[in-house]
């Protein structure tokens, strides 16, 4: 019985002639943990609403994904209550820098207020009852359009840049597509990507770009 509990604990075959997938192999993983762990390299998260197969593999074996991310200098984070999983650069106790297989990308300014409005709507439909939060693309660009700077006067360029701000978004699935290419779903993950103290920090960035209150969440 001991031996049946390292098992299923560890998620590690107890054959590896069995855990071959091609000659050569000698890999460690079965194939869903692989998939499971190709699946955290590639997306910015994965959940149980999106990859339900590789979640409940992740649920079984989260402490043997969480090593190999920890041999390149990454670490897991999983949110129960959301139901999503993903990876982040590991911090070194001492501040070393890690080599890093992550691309330090800055979010826009224009994706950066979209993050605000979106965890905005998000939290106040959520608050309402509801399960599923919906948003038009039109709705969206009208309301980055809001903190356009006064001296701004290249009207046509802010609009594309704030529609590619969507399409940014849309590609890293915080905006989930729908059966209407104008119409998106906000994903649970806006939560864990701004955290409230988080969202404080980037309210007052946006009240002191625009020196006044910011607006009603998304209508």
């Amino acid at each position: 019985m001991t031996d049946d509990l390292a098992d299923d604990d560890t998620g590690i075959d107890s054959d590896p002639a069995s855990l071959s997938l091609f000659e050569g192999d000698e890999g460690g993983l079965s194939v869903e943990q692989r998939r499971t762990l190709v699946l955290l390299l590639k997306h910015r998260y994965i959940s149980s609403a999106l990859q339900p197969a590789e979640w409940q593999t992740l649920l079984k074996s989260q402490s043997l994904l969480k090593s190999r991310l920890n041999d390149v200098f990454l670490d897991l984070h999983v949110d129960l209550h959301y139901e999503i999983a993903f990876k982040r650069q590991a911090l070194a106790e001492g501040g070393e820098r890690f080599p890093t297989l992550l691309h330090d990308v800055a979010y826009s300014r224009e994706e950066t207020i979209l993050l605000v409005l979106l965890r905005q709507r998000f939290r106040s439909e959520r608050a309402n009852g509801l399960e599923i939060v919906l948003v038009d693309r039109d709705n969206l660009v009208d309301n980055v359009a809001h903190f356009r700077p006064e001296h701004a006067t290249d009207l046509s360029g802010d609009a594309r840049k704030a529609t590619a701000a969507v399409d940014s978004l849309t590609k890293a699935r915080v905006l989930l597509k729908t059966s209407d290419p104008d119409r998106f779903r906000i994903s649970a993950v806006i939560e864990v990507l701004l955290p409230v103290e988080r969202l404080r920090e980037l309210l007052e960035w946006l009240r002191a770009e625009n020196n006044e209150p910011l607006m009603e969440p998304l209508v």
